[in-house]
């Protein structure tokens, strides 16, 4: 596979320069996806001034076929199910519910380490 871009910090600043535009301003802030994604977003945030968080997202895998998505939570208490999936499950709401506080504990955790226990940015008009 042929990559775009030779590495993350390039990507990052070539999309910083597309986003010039959201430099130096207070309304924003600059969100990473770990892992992957944080080296992207920290460049940008280091070009536009911006401050830098993580937002992490977890999959829901169905129980017993976990690489199979029947939604995902994000920070902030975000859960978004796919309804097709759901349907399909037996006792969907109780197998999806072990699962979401399964998932939310990891989540919760991944955030402690990663913010180094930093409380979350609030992202309200951001």
């Amino acid at each position: 596979m042929e990559r775009v871009f030779p590495d993350r910090i390039e990507a990052g600043r070539l999309l910083a320069e597309k986003l010039e535009k959201y430099a130096n301003r207070d309304d924003v802030i600059v969100l990473g996806l770990p892992r992957g994604g944080v080296p992207v977003a920290n460049e940008v945030a280091k070009r536009l001034h911006a401050p830098l968080d993580v937002f992490i997202v977890r999959k829901l895998g169905v129980p017993g076929f976990e690489e199979l998505a029947a939604g995902a939570i994000a920070s902030g208490g975000v859960r978004v199910l796919n309804e097709d999936v759901m349907r399909a499950i037996p006792h969907a709401d109780q197998a999806i519910e072990a699962v979401t506080a399964r998932e939310t504990t990891e989540l919760q955790r991944r955030e402690q380490i990663y913010r180094e226990g930093r409380p979350a940015p609030e992202l309200r008009d951001r």
